[in-house]
């Protein structure tokens, strides 16, 4: 009549050892009486387990049952939450008359019994994993997940080696770690984050390759989440070695949410090479009989004395045609000289990548305190998308595109800081970005003293909501382009920027035949609703800028409107629009579809405008009256159309009497060609507004 307390988990085991000494044979059942919290006794629960019938006198049976709370294998009794406490024991069935000896009863907590049952995981080591980092543990993986059924697993303490794939579909938690060969991948498709790779192979630096090696392959997964985690990186990750086995991809694939950070290693010190080339300028992206060429690194930077445009990168190496292709042209280089290669190592490095399509990067940092640059695009490939990251501290370059793995990338949200804010600008080398393809979205980022934000050749982009500073501490300093447009017929629409002291540059450097030919000429660039403000700058700076690299070219359609020009704490601008004639001068007499209107300007002397209506005045009667308008001509151009000369007030002779006669006018009048001409019949003399066009509109 013990009270034996029934709780939550506990199973206990009755154990009666019976003999039958004389009469009837009974049959012997383990059995209990269970009792609510209030004495009473428990109806509806099973209250015995098997019958043992007794055969023979003197022979001792044993007999056994299970008690507990879980409907288990192996429990006679299994009952619930209401029972409190049991009476434990036996009971005799059959007919009166008989007489048992009772040898032994006893009442045990087999709790443990049930452990593997009761717990939520599974260990590989009870599936056969030695964990002694020298035993094939694949198999043991593989059969503890099929076992977990629902539950997780346990890699316990040890090192564990896998030489095959080993992919969980159960949640796994890693207290040892495991080791496996490059080519084999683990894949967790119920915790797929970075924590649990980090876990899984006990370094953080190899638990991420090996997270992203995963990532690209069959995970019930598009995106890697690194749970905020700062990784520290002591080389470049090359993600493609990483994901081994592929070049190619183009399934969406994201990684989100963590830090890189770069450790001082000489894993990232730059490479260079010099070598000796030959240029033939019907092939303006090759370069031929390359001297040790085999040393000639992919995606290195191209320099020379002569010719190289900027942001110029090997794309790839031939080394039994001694040739290297490179990612622009080459404008203007000599038959032979000598190229410097400088390849920068990168964070994440994608260049192994011949394909690479709808890859984003989101709310990741790169923190490279001046030790390495951010990130190499893939060779090629189509929507490479970098959204609300962090660039800090790059030493060359925070995304480099060697080739046109650039094609629709977008960029969007996200802070460049450079590694060069305490250095005056002339001093700086770094650059945020470049492209060379085209129908790239650059939008709403910020960026902080570099030599240039970015270098895009290509065309077809879109280029908004943008805040890029370049400026310096020093009084009348010189200032750098923020972005440089390599290509003539740039066809891009910049809007609603904000450009802090620097100037936007167009040029058509990455041409290799940069003399105008049968093409279209600098055109297509639409420069709308932007901020151009400068500081401590001198009257010859100048906010936009056109440079040709050949001779020919003429603007074939710009638009510049409703931009505000402005300068503070230095001297007044002469003007804001500059033709640099370095290489050669623009054709003014062939200006098409200029349109330059409805902006504002703040301490600027002379403000360009196209068409231009301004007043001449004549107090002295004149049969030919003249009005310079160079003051207001875009770029230099010539007064080619005059569209209106209209009265203001009457036109009177010499003797004030009015005069009805029409006047004829003409322009490109003057040395510049910048001047207009009213011609009338009689000398005249009052005033009249001239409105005229440095363009011919189509």
């Amino acid at each position: 009549m013990g009270a034996t307390p029934i709780l939550p988990g506990c199973y206990y085991r009755i154990t009666v050892r019976v003999k039958a000494v004389a009469g009837n044979l009974p049959r012997v059942r383990a059995a209990a009486t269970p009792v609510k919290a209030n004495g009473q006794v428990a109806s509806g629960p099973v209250t015995h387990g098997a019958e043992v019938p007794l055969n023979a006198y003197g022979r001792i049976a044993t007999v056994t049952a299970i008690v507990g709370t879980g409907n288990r294998g192996g429990v006679d009794m299994a009952w619930d939450a209401g029972v409190a406490y049991a009476h434990l024991g036996f009971d005799l069935v059959g007919g009166n008359g008989g007489s048992v000896r009772v040898d032994d009863i006893a009442v045990e907590d087999v709790t443990g019994a049930f452990l593997r049952d009761m717990m939520d995981w599974v260990d590989v080591r009870d599936y056969g994993a030695k964990g002694d980092g020298t035993s094939d543990d694949t198999d043991a993986f593989h059969a503890a997940d099929a076992a977990a059924e629902g539950r997780s697993v346990l890699v316990s303490r040890g090192v564990y080696r896998l030489e095959d794939h080993v992919t969980f579909n159960a949640p796994v938690r890693f207290e040892g770690r495991v080791e496996m060969p490059v080519s084999k991948r683990l894949s967790l498709t119920r915790n797929f984050e970075l924590n649990s790779y980090v876990d899984a192979f006990g370094d953080e630096e190899e638990g991420f390759r090996r997270a992203i090696q995963a990532l690209f392959h069959f995970t019930d997964h598009d995106t890697l989440d690194m749970m905020g985690r700062r990784v520290s990186l002591t080389q470049p990750l090359d993600v493609q070695a990483a994901v081994h086995g592929k070049d190619t991809y183009a399934n969406q694939r994201s990684i989100r949410n963590g830090q890189l950070d770069i450790r001082d290693t000489p894993a990232f010190d730059t490479e260079t090479v010099t070598a000796g080339c030959d240029f033939d300028p019907a092939d303006p992206r090759e370069l031929s009989n390359v001297a040790n060429v085999a040393n000639v690194p992919v995606g290195a930077l191209v320099t020379a004395a002569q010719g190289v445009g900027r942001e110029v990168y090997v794309s790839s190496v031939d080394v039994n045609r001694r040739t290297v292709r490179l990612s622009a042209a080459l404008w203007g280089a000599p038959g032979r000289q000598t190229y410097t290669f400088r390849r920068f190592k990168y964070a994440l490095d994608f260049s192994g990548f011949s394909v690479l399509q709808r890859f984003s990067l989101e709310n990741v940092e790169f923190l490279m305190a001046d030790r390495c640059s951010g990130i190499l695009l893939p060779t090629g490939g189509l929507i490479f998308h970098v959204k609300d990251c962090f660039f800090t501290g790059p030493r060359d370059r925070a995304i480099t595109s060697h080739h046109e793995g650039c094609q629709g990338m977008l960029i969007d949200r996200c802070q460049f800081l450079s590694s060069e804010q305490a250095k005056d600008v002339p001093d700086r080398h770094t650059i945020a970005f470049n492209v060379n393809k085209n129908d790239v979205k650059v939008r709403n980022n910020r960026a902080v003293r570099f030599k240039h934000f970015a270098v895009m050749g290509g065309s077809g982009h879109i280029v908004s909501g943008n805040h890029f500073f370049q400026g310096d501490s020093n009084s009348g300093g010189q200032r750098t382009a923020g972005i440089v447009f390599a290509e003539a017929q740039a066809k891009t629409v910049f809007v609603a920027n904000y450009v802090d002291n620097c100037y936007l540059q167009w040029t058509n450097e990455h041409d290799g035949h940069p003399d105008f030919q049968s093409e279209l000429s600098f055109g297509g660039l639409q420069i709308i609703g932007n901020i151009l403000f400068s500081s401590n700058v001198t009257a010859g700076y100048r906010p936009i800028h056109i440079k040709p690299f050949g001779a020919g070219h003429f603007i074939n359609g710009l638009t510049i409107t409703g931009n505000n020009f402005k300068t503070i704490q230095g001297q007044a601008l002469d003007r804001v629009d500059f033709v640099d004639t370095t290489h050669a001068p623009l054709d003014t007499a062939r200006f098409v579809d200029v349109n330059v209107h409805s902006n504002t300007f703040q301490a600027v002397r002379k403000q360009f405008q196209n068409p231009i209506t301004a007043p001449l005045v004549e107090n002295s009667a004149q049969s030919t009256w003249e009005l310079d308008l160079s003051d207001f001509m875009p770029f230099g151009g010539e007064v080619r159309v005059v569209t209106a000369v209209q009265p203001d007030g009457p036109i009177l002779d010499a003797a004030n009497g009015t005069v009805w006669t029409m006047p004829h006018a003409r322009g490109q009048v003057g040395g510049d060609r910048q001047s207009v001409r009213v011609a009338w019949s009689e000398a005249v003399k009052g005033k009249v507004f001239v409105t005229a066009r440095c363009d011919a509109p189509t």
